[in-house]
């Protein structure tokens, strides 16, 4: 439907009329089937590879199944020897710990980056490039340079170490402690992600803001808490949650580096799930471990998400 106006200068003007509450269009609908074109593959993919893999892997999950022969059904058997099963807690409480060092520390870490990335520079492009460049490199790559790196014979970790006078250590196969440290550790090469996500959100506030304080008096310290980090909350939080997402799902580097030990000390929640899956061929266990990995990361999103509406300012002022 089509409306005419005149406006005072005489020029009659053709306008759409607003379709009637409940109805479409003829060129809504044609609006809607285009659209709905062009995001097809993606709507597709999704639920090819997120949405049926979920609810398979929870009908799976009531199921004693090896992948061999057809699923026996036995309700949540499964979930119950999860919560009886001490490697599994022991997985738990090994992924919790890395994520409880991982993401607080990255978070740091890639703001800092961001920080020296925003430096009014001449060379501030060539900065750039040297900070992100370590987060495109593979991960199992990164593992297999770490594990030379961290040699307790011919690493240059130990070497430095003793230079000064210590002793040399085996990082990765004495202690659990340190091992999961290490793996922390190489998490910050991929800090360069972060701190783009970072980096955007600096180039956002205005420099007014800046030239304002430091004309009331406030030190260069008062700015950035009060002015930086304020504004970077949304950025803080988009991080926060990938962070946590990442840091429940660590897998490659313990399989590479560690394979779980010394004494499961680095057996993280998804390699536990991998062998009962691969090595175990108990798929219906996994699966099992695959639902509560998903619906505790939804849960913490979640949580983050509630605890975020206290501190996150999405408004600059003007």
């Amino acid at each position: 439907m089509t409306a005419t106006t005149q406006d005072a200068t005489g020029t009659t003007a053709v306008r759409q009329a607003p379709s009637r509450r409940g109805t479409w269009s003829p060129r809504e609908k044609a609006n809607l089937t285009k659209g709905l074109l062009f995001i097809s593959p993606w709507i597709l993919g999704t639920l090819a590879f997120v949405v049926f893999p979920i609810f398979y892997s929870a009908i799976i999950s009531l199921t004693k199944y090896s992948g061999m022969q057809s699923p026996q059904w036995q309700g949540l058997a499964n979930y119950t020897r999860m919560f009886q099963d001490p490697l599994a807690w022991t997985s738990i409480f090994n992924t919790l710990f890395y994520s409880g060092w991982a993401v607080p520390v990255g978070l740091v870490v890639s703001l800092l980056l961001a920080l020296a990335m925003n430096r009014n520079v001449r060379e501030v492009a060539a900065y750039r490039t040297i900070l992100y460049l370590p987060s495109l490199a593979p991960v199992f790559a990164l593992s297999f340079i770490f594990l030379v790196l961290v040699n307790p014979g011919t690493g240059i970790v130990n070497q430095v170490i003793t230079l000064f006078g210590g002793q040399e250590r085996d990082f990765l196969t004495g202690n659990a402690t340190s091992a999961k440290l290490v793996i922390v550790a190489m998490a910050q090469l991929g800090a360069g992600n972060a701190a783009l996500i970072f980096l955007a959100g600096l180039n956002n506030i205005p420099r007014t803001l800046y030239e304002a304080a430091r004309i009331d008096g406030a030190s260069a310290a008062q700015s950035f808490f009060r002015i930086t980090m304020p504004l970077l909350t949304p950025s803080i939080l988009f991080n926060l949650i990938t962070g946590i997402s990442a840091g429940l799902q660590v897998f490659t580097q313990a399989y590479i580096m560690t394979n779980g030990g010394p004494n499961n000390g680095t057996m993280f929640y998804m390699l536990y799930l991998y062998r009962n899956a691969f090595s175990y061929a108990d798929l219906g266990y996994a699966s099992a471990l695959a639902v509560v990995l998903f619906l505790v990361g939804v849960v913490l999103a979640l949580l983050v998400y509630q605890v975020s509406r206290r501190f996150v300012n999405y408004e600059v002022a003007s």
